[in-house]
C-alpha cells in the first residue's frame, strides 16, 4: 500500500459557517498536524469536526472546540493521528470570519 505525503488544508482563513476543508476522496487519510493561528487582537473560538466516513458534521463528530487567545498558535493534538475513510472530512466553525488561520498535513493511503 503507497503512502503519500500531501497538505491537506493549505494555509486559509477558517470560515465563520461550518466549512468542509478536506475530504479523504478515493483514499484513506491519517492526519499528522493540523494547526490555528489567530491573526487578530481579540480572542477567536475554533471548533473542529472530523467525520470519519461520509456523513454530516454534527455534534457527535465534534472533536475540540478551542478559544485561541489573539496572536495564539494551537498545535490541535487532539486530531493528530485520527483517520479518515474514503468519503470522511474535516469541518471547521470559527467564531469571526477572517481571523484565524488554518493548516493541516497527513498521509493519504
Amino acid at each position: 500500500m503507497t503512502s503519500i505525503v500531501k497538505v491537506l488544508i493549505p494555509a486559509k482563513d477558517a470560515e465563520n459557517a461550518q466549512t468542509t476543508q478536506y475530504t479523504a476522496n478515493g483514499v484513506r487519510t491519517i492526519i499528522d498536524k493540523f494547526t490555528g493561528n489567530n491573526h487578530t487582537a481579540g480572542a477567536v473560538t475554533l471548533a473542529i469536526n472530523v467525520v470519519t466516513v461520509a456523513g454530516a458534521a454534527a455534534a457527535t463528530n465534534l472533536i475540540v472546540t478551542k478559544t485561541l487567545q489573539a496572536g495564539e498558535s494551537y498545535p490541535f493534538p487532539e486530531i493528530v493521528g485520527m483517520a479518515l475513510e474514503e468519503g470522511g472530512f474535516i469541518s471547521t466553525l470559527a467564531g469571526a470570519a477572517a481571523s484565524i488561520g488554518i493548516r493541516a498535513s497527513g498521509r493519504e493511503i
